[in-house]
């Protein structure tokens, strides 16, 4: 079952994606190839250091967004806009849904989809009503 809302949490070893309306939630978790290991930061990179998201972990949180209809982007570091990136060239009508990116530290999936059905609900107040 698709739900119209989304949320995805990620950094560079996981995310998780959740599916949801105000009675029912769907999760699944996506690893990174390799596992559970950070990629922040790669020894004798000119530069910063940081590493780039794994363009088939992208492609695997992007499949698991599919059917949606709006999608809110959290997580703690420089995946989520890496993601974000990655879905404007390669998964533009995920990219379409993408409504807002935020911040966040490490959550609780309880906690991630709190905020998120918060974030929808002020959305969903401003928009004009049908009927």
């Amino acid at each position: 079952m698709t739900h119209y809302h989304a949320v995805v949490w990620l950094d560079h070893s996981q995310a998780r994606v959740f599916q949801f309306n105000p009675q029912d939630v769907q999760s699944k978790v996506v690893h990174a190839e390799g596992g559970h290991g950070h990629v922040h930061h790669k020894a004798g990179v000119i530069g910063a250091g940081h590493g780039h998201g794994d363009p088939g972990f992208f492609k695997a949180v992007a499949n698991a967004l599919g059917g949606v209809g709006e999608v809110l982007v959290m997580g703690p570091g420089s995946a989520k806009q890496e993601f974000i990136k990655h879905l404007g060239q390669h998964a533009k009508a995920v990219s379409q849904k993408v409504v807002a990116v935020e911040t966040v530290d490490h959550l609780t999936d309880h906690q991630i989809v709190a905020r998120a059905r918060d974030h929808f609900a002020k959305i969903d107040r401003t928009l004009p009503q049908k009927g």
